[in-house]
């Protein structure tokens, strides 16, 4: 029953449980690394983060509660009476409103201390923050440990209830204690209710169900009501009234004939009268039960006059039964299902609903004239005219003109477009690159404009239009060229010093790697570059043969070769003489920047602390090691945990 299904209520855990599932899931589900060195902005969002789940998580679960559990004001009567009898009503909903309390106070902590966090300005003060925001979280969940408990043991009760609907087709038995309720419950449904020859063996309600006119019907049992008044019975008998009481079923009322269970049929006629107000407006049959022992015919006058009153009541039905013979059983169950049907009918019939319908019905019954047979007939005329409509009605399939068509069927689907107008429904759709209509750019007569063009062009040509005048150069623009030609000259020099200073840093090519004829010398050279017009007089003592050293060797530093450009355009190399003062060797990188020998014994000593505290406190090999070791075992925060292993959090 999906209505009241007060088994799908999830478990209520207790105090203790629920802080422990909370903070847990937010230690799963929220960062757990953060810096001092990071932003205070960033430090802030993660303690934020952490305070903000831990209200949702506490929020989302208590709504839980709270919407699960049922509220005796929206249930049906039945059930918030049934409640108020098990659990009371005002007990039951101060634990709800307290749980209520409970949410609205996380609330309003989590508000007053994410606004707190606004302004902290450390790491250590926003992880305050955050650690009372969660105490105080935890202290208001604390103290709700009793009423936590009371809901979980009302949700285990409410569980085991029947499920019971207070809309469909119900039978109520009740009626004394031990006067055979619950025999006849298991002879006509299925329930496997106890049954024990002494009072009080049904504690609870029980439902049963079965069928009757292709119908499902639901019976109920209820524990025996003894004769006394309303503020004096227990539990067990006001679960009975309350069924009475707000139910619309038929009532079957069982008497013991036999006064076998410990009650005369006086005291049994006394329990009538005084519950038959629960009755009122309820189709109400008396089972005397137990015939097999003695039956109705057979009690003595005296007691028989007890029973005189029910018997002579109109409204009421007395029938007898008994369970150990079967005799009556399904008499007593067929009537009562026929007096609770004509019921339910006689009920909606006084409604204002049935009245609307009835006024769109007339039922025509013709009456007889004579003895003629008329039989009903319908004339040709509307029985032709009917054919012909359901004919136009039929529509042709497209696999009716196939098989009409045969092989010179052509699929058609343009004809299916009747929002295109007729004309253009077999119109070519025209081609359309980036967006744009190709037709929209194509003009019929483009060759004979393009030919125009074409032939204004040629005459444009004979005519000179496009030919460049020429230009006599004055002396400024010759200057402005000879000063070009000597830069790009100047240019080109450049690059050949700086490609032969590069091949001079390569290594060298033995003399033995070559030919055995020499066909290079130093006369040659000079010689070479005299023709070329390069003054050679001041290179008596330039050594062409030595080649440059590398870098960083010993030795004599290597004169290198320029070559001069004068205004005439001649060339003359030079040599370049070395920097005397340049140490050759680097400076070494611990010396780099260290103004004395004090600034540099200072910065020993800063780096010998910073290897020791990698090397000892963090258990590096040394400087270079870069290994960063897991900051949290995040092994032991996945998963599930057993009990006790909340420490770790």
């Amino acid at each position: 029953m999906s209505l009241y299904n007060f088994k799908k209520i999830a478990v209520v855990p207790t105090a203790k449980d629920f802080i422990d599932i909370i903070f847990s899931k937010t230690q799963r589900k929220t960062p757990t690394v953060v810096h001092k060195q990071y932003k205070i902005t960033r430090i802030r969002s993660f303690y934020t983060r952490k305070v903000k789940f831990s209200q949702q998580s506490f929020h989302d679960r208590l709504t839980q509660i709270l919407t699960e559990f049922p509220k005796l004001d929206d249930v049906h009567p039945f059930y918030a009476d049934l409640m108020n009898v098990l659990y009371d009503k005002d007990h039951y909903k101060l634990a709800l409103g307290q749980i209520n309390t409970a949410r609205h106070l996380i609330d309003n902590v989590a508000k007053d201390y994410v606004r707190l966090m606004k302004y902290g300005d450390s790491l250590y003060r926003c992880k305050q923050l955050k650690r009372a925001a969660l105490g105080r979280m935890a202290t208001i969940m604390k103290r709700q440990g009793s009423n936590l408990t009371y809901l979980e043991q009302v949700r285990q009760h409410l569980a085991r209830l029947p499920s019971i609907d207070p809309y469909t087709r119900t039978i109520i038995i009740c009626g004394f204690p031990n006067v055979g309720k619950s025999s006849f419950i298991n002879k006509i449904t299925r329930a496997d209710v106890e049954v024990q020859p002494y009072a009080f063996t049904t504690k609870s309600l029980y439902v049963g169900h079965t069928d009757y006119k292709y119908l499902r019907w639901q019976v109920i049992d209820t524990p025996g009501i003894l004769d006394h008044s309303l503020e004096e019975r227990n539990v067990i008998e006001m679960q009975a009234v309350t069924a009475l009481a707000h139910l619309r079923a038929c009532i079957l009322y069982f008497m013991d004939l036999s006064e076998q269970c410990g009650h005369t049929l006086d005291d049994q006629v006394k329990l009538f009268e005084s519950i038959k107000p629960l009755f009122a407006n309820k189709p109400l049959i008396v089972v005397a039960n137990k015939t097999d022992i003695v039956k109705l015919d057979e009690l003595p006058k005296d007691r028989r006059a007890v029973l005189k009153e029910i018997e002579e009541d109109s409204e009421l039905t007395v029938l007898e039964m008994s369970t150990v013979t079967d005799l009556g059983v399904m008499e007593v169950k067929t009537e009562a299902c026929e007096k609770l049907l004509s019921y339910r009918v006689d009920q909606k019939m006084r409604t204002k609903k049935v009245d609307g319908v009835l006024n769109r019905l007339h039922v025509a019954l013709p009456k007889a004239r004579d003895s003629k047979v008329r039989a009903p007939c319908i004339p040709e005329a509307v029985l032709a005219k009917k054919i012909q409509t359901a004919e136009k009605k039929k529509r042709k399939l497209e696999r009716d003109i196939e098989i009409e068509e045969g092989d010179d069927y052509v699929l058609d689907l343009n004809k299916e477009y009747k929002e295109i107008p007729e004309e253009e429904r077999y119109d070519i759709i025209p081609e359309i690159w980036e967006g744009h209509n190709v037709a929209d750019y194509i003009d019929p007569d483009i060759f004979n404009k393009l030919e125009e063009l074409e032939r204004e062009e040629e005459i444009r040509d004979e005519t000179g239009m496009y030919v460049v005048p020429k230009i006599e150069l004055d002396d400024t623009i010759k200057e402005i060229k000879k000063l070009a030609l000597q830069i790009r000259h100047k240019k080109a020099i450049i690059k050949d010093e700086a490609r032969i200073n590069k091949q001079s840093r390569k290594p060298v090519m033995p003399r033995t790697a070559g030919a055995k004829v020499r066909d290079r010398s130093v006369s040659k050279l000079r010689e070479d570059m005299e023709n070329l017009g390069v003054d050679m007089s001041n290179t008596e003592e330039a050594h062409f043969t030595k080649t440059k050293p590398r870098a960083r060797s010993v030795g004599p530093p290597v004169k290198k070769m320029r070559m001069e450009v004068s205004s005439s355009g001649s060339t003359t190399v030079t040599k370049k003489t070395p920097n005397k003062n340049r140490s050759l060797s680097r400076t070494p990188r611990n010396e780099l920047g260290v103004k004395d020998a004090i600034m540099k014994k200072k910065l020993a000593k800063i780096a010998h602390r910073a290897i020791a505290k990698k090397v000892g406190r963090m258990g590096l090999k040394g400087e270079a090691d870069r290994f960063i070791g897991t900051k949290m075992p995040r092994h032991l925060f996945a998963g599930k945990r057993g009990v006790g292993k909340t420490d770790r959090r």
